[in-house]
């Protein structure tokens, strides 16, 4: 089997994401890739699926390709149209499906695309399963989910979705004052609605979905995105508690408080942890490289397991169900409620109400709420750009360096967190964009820089990393 090296990057280590064109995603190839995941599920006797697809222009056409592959080997679709990866995901509990196909490149830029593919409910396809569907890609066995072609129903569960979130928050005395930001998005669909039946006066921006994203394009971890969300919260006759930011699909979460600030998720994910640890001592709680500090701190002292794992949304949910825990996250946004709470996938809408009602039971604001939190000075999430066929050798190289020189102070389980002694410093190859991924964290931010530096002078010794680094401190 030859596919050209285009086509390969596209399979990445937990989804599939490459650009809209000729040589990448088409509905041509759309279909080549969604037939060989229907054989995959036809391989484990799996015979429905959900299909839902993002805002983007080529979506409708490319879902139309995935339904049609789909059906082909005999599955029954259940087709729930322009909507959310979360709502994809509990749309497959409430049609009881285990298949589901979501169109999207989740927080690319516009110009991208993809698919998010399941193997189950709450579990998406780990690096095993996403060779597996390649290696299935234009394979001339065509195994049958059974006779004739699927079936194809339209419906949609956005009411469904809505109703069960509403019925399981339960807010307390404070109805907080939000500005929601969909940035064009589609969760405009969902979060107006819900957060006026929560019982909040809620501020609409950017709420249309519009695929021409004339603003900027939804990604909370962006700090130019969230300028226009700030400006508003912090506006004089508005005074907001709270500005909430979702991405493109919905599973990830943006937060700033009633000042402007930002709070990383990582924050957000330890304020969360401390209101489910008051209820429920010993309860494990699983994050990514990406995490301050603050947060496996804030898990021990309120008497939970942290567990630091690999960054990607379909590793943190597998370590989620393999250690049953009841909370998940990752620094992009990506918080994942289980237990009795919810469903244990990722769903920005579910987290953000989440901390409403926690908000609404909290005598704080969360900027009060957090001060108590250690304190440490973290970095955005800072990009280099490094091709997609050299970042993950690169990474290799750049991790033994760090082992050779920090020795005993390198945490490798996603290229390389490196310990000093008054923070941290983390460089991983990024699983969706041609690009390295830095974070730096210390108690103050000359030891930020600091080690900001040192990372600076190892990164400058391969030239096939660029010198400008993408949403930089100053």
């Amino acid at each position: 089997m030859a596919f050209s090296r285009e086509f390969n990057s596209m399979f990445r280590e937990y989804d599939i994401r490459g650009r809209v064109s000729d040589d990448e995603l088409c509905p041509e190839n759309v279909y080549r890739i969604v037939k060989a995941y229907s054989k995959y599920l036809v391989k484990r006797g799996i015979k429905k699926a959900v299909v839902g697809y993002d805002n983007r222009a080529c979506s409708p056409s490319f879902a139309e390709a995935a339904v049609r592959a789909l059906r082909e080997i005999g599955i029954d679709v259940y087709f729930i149209g322009l909507t959310l990866s979360p709502v994809t995901y509990y749309a497959q509990y409430y049609l009881k499906c285990e298949g589901a196909v979501m169109i999207t490149a989740s927080h690319n830029p516009d110009g991208w695309s993809g698919f998010k593919l399941a193997k189950g409910y709450s579990k998406t396809l780990e690096p095993d399963d996403i060779r597996e569907v390649y290696e299935l890609v234009d394979t001339d066995d065509a195994p049958c989910a059974g006779a004739g072609e699927g079936s194809y129903v339209e419906t949609d569960v956005r009411p469904a979705y809505i109703d069960e979130i509403v019925s399981r928050i339960h807010m307390g005395p404070k109805k907080p004052k939000v500005v929601l930001d969909a940035g064009n998005g589609g969760a405009g669909l969902f979060i107006y609605e819900l957060f006026q039946r929560l019982g909040c006066l809620t501020f609409q921006l950017n709420c249309d979905p519009d695929i021409t994203y004339p603003h900027y394009f939804p990604n909370p971890s962006d700090l130019k995105g969230r300028a226009k969300l700030r400006e508003m919260v912090t506006h004089p006759y508005i005074n907001a508690d709270l500005g909430l930011s979702f991405d493109g699909d919905g599973d990830r979460l943006g937060v700033i408080d009633g000042d402007g600030n930002n709070i990383w998720s990582d924050i957000i994910l330890a304020y969360i942890a401390k209101n489910l640890l008051s209820r429920k001592k010993g309860a494990t709680v699983v994050y990514d490289v990406k995490c301050s500090q603050a947060l496996t701190e804030v898990i021990e002292q309120n008497g939970g397991n942290p567990v630091m794992w690999k960054t990607g949304h379909s590793y943190i949910k597998s370590k989620m169900h393999e250690l049953k825990a009841d909370l998940a996250g990752e620094r992009s946004g990506h918080i994942f409620i289980g237990g009795d709470d919810w469903y244990g996938f990722d769903d920005g809408v579910f987290v953000a109400a989440k901390l409403l009602e926690a908000l609404s039971n909290d005598e704080d604001n969360i900027a009060g709420a957090i001060s108590r939190f250690p304190r440490y000075v973290t970095s955005p999430e800072i990009k280099a750009h490094c091709a997609d066929h050299l970042k993950y050798g690169i990474v290799e190289k750049i991790v033994d360096t760090f082992k050779a020189r920090y020795p005993g102070k390198v945490y490798d389980i996603n290229g390389a967190r490196v310990q000093f002694e008054n923070g941290w410093g983390l460089v991983r190859a990024s699983s969706n964009l041609p690009e390295l991924v830095l974070i730096f964290e210390a108690q103050t931010k000359d030891e930020l820089k600091k080690i900001r530096a040192v990372f600076r002078d190892v990164l400058a010794e391969y030239p096939d990393i660029s010198a400008e680094w993408e949403n930089d401190i100053e």
